[in-house]
């Protein structure tokens, strides 16, 4: 039985002679052996091999032998198996959860001299090939080096494949289940399947110069919102994101420049743990009133085609509100939880992209709009300036409720 993980082994013996450990690990392959055939058996043992050392290092006599097991973070791929003798603690990482738990089973098992229904491992130099089964990374970056007959190591966590022509994604990217980044930049791809949202782990992925038109809603809903924090969409042809990409509340980096961008999604603000924003050479006119509640490191809003803020309102308000604004204005005012299994779909849309009044208030259909210049300093330390004439003011839409709500806000949009 085998298990690929990263290994430390410590010295007890270290802290008495004035040293320590490094504290790193490095990619290996644990082994559970045996030194002759069950006809004859002999005791069970330890054998750790890297990639350095194939022939490995063996650790003698498992039985009544461990003298601790460490546990305690096993589901985040971690344990240390503590010997008597030698005095040194195995530490394991960066494991496969349930594979760790079965090998820790049978581990015990040898300890207590029972028999291992897990068969043993021969006592042999760990092939090349094996090190490979457990590539954590890979890039590639020609057509021709692009693995057509043979799949993606399972355990990846970083892959790339950049300048390789795809048209589509390679389905057999969303079965590794390690990725944490996947870089796809520079290829043809036009359209995402929803099955990137099943990669749980991923952190990091860059569409960088490909063809997209598009992020779907089933992305922005996926488990992508517990585990994205960078996205990378410059050089596409994505006119606007929807409403729902603002649940990605875990996003810290955010390209999107050279894209064909005329608007922001509306509730922008929502993403509260952005730190990066570039969105230059698109085609933005203004910013959605919720951009003020951004606190950026660093914008980059170069190169769009802001239009001057407009001196009159547009005023849209209806009186009496209608049963539609007015019942609307309530379920979000009192966040009433809702979706399409309790009111229909097209009234969840028109929730989902209300307006958010000064005031803090929502509105649907009935409110006045203005726009007004903001100094984008006041959302991010480092702003590169919006046009060749030294400029950092971009014009910001804002909504009113009611007319108070206008009035009391008009020394605002002088």
């Amino acid at each position: 039985m085998r298990l690929h993980c990263d290994v430390e082994v410590v010295s007890r013996h270290l802290p008495a002679l004035g040293m320590r450990n490094r504290g790193k690990g490095v990619r290996a392959l644990v082994s559970l052996c045996q030194q002759a055939p069950r006809s004859a058996p002999r005791p069970a043992c330890l054998l750790v091999a890297t990639l350095k050392d194939k022939r490995g290092t063996r650790y003698e006599q498992l039985k009544g032998n461990i003298e601790q097991f460490f546990t305690k973070f096993v589901d985040e791929g971690k344990a240390t198996v503590r010997l008597k003798e030698p005095a040194v603690d195995i530490c394991l990482s960066k494991a496969n959860s349930s594979s760790l738990k079965s090998f820790l089973s049978a581990v015990r098992l040898a300890h207590r001299g029972c028999d291992v229904e897990t068969p043993f491992s021969p006592l042999t130099p760990v092939k090349t090939s094996e090190f490979e089964k457990f590539k954590t990374k890979m890039v590639i970056t020609s057509k021709k080096h692009y693995p057509l007959s043979k799949n993606f190591p399972y355990y990846l966590e970083h892959l790339q494949t950049s300048y390789c022509g795809l048209v589509r994604v390679d389905m057999r990217m969303l079965c590794l289940k390690n990725l944490k980044k996947l870089d796809l930049s520079h290829n043809h791809i036009k359209k995402l399947p929803a099955t990137v949202g099943d990669l749980i782990h991923l952190q990091e992925l860059n569409l960088n110069d490909n063809h997209l038109e598009s992020f779907s809603v089933a992305l922005c809903q996926s488990t992508l919102q517990k585990s994205l924090r960078s996205l990378d969409l410059s050089k596409n042809k994505i006119k606007a994101l929807p409403v729902q990409f603002c649940q990605l509340r875990e996003l810290t980096d955010l390209k999107l420049d050279d894209n064909e961008l005329i608007r922001f999604p509306m509730k922008i603000g929502q993403l509260t743990n952005l730190r990066f924003l570039s969105a230059a050479r698109n085609k933005l006119p203004f910013l959605p009133s919720e951009f003020k509640n951004l606190s950026l490191e660093y914008l980059d809003l170069f190169g769009n085609t802001f239009e001057q803020p407009k001196v009159l309102p547009v005023i849209m308000l209806q009186t009496p509100l209608t049963l539609l604004e007015s019942s609307a204005r309530t379920i979000l005012h009192n966040r009433i939880p809702y979706g399409p299994h309790i009111i229909p779909s097209h009234l969840c849309q028109d929730l989902d992209t209300a307006k958010t009044c000064v005031c803090g208030r929502f509105c649907l259909n009935s409110f006045i709009q203005g726009t007004t210049a903001m100094n984008l300093h006041s959302v991010a330390h480092t702003v590169v300036l919006v046009d060749n004439m030294g400029g950092t003011e971009a014009p910001i839409i804002s909504y009113f409720c009611s007319l108070s709500c206008y009035a009391n806000s008009c020394e605002m949009l002088k």
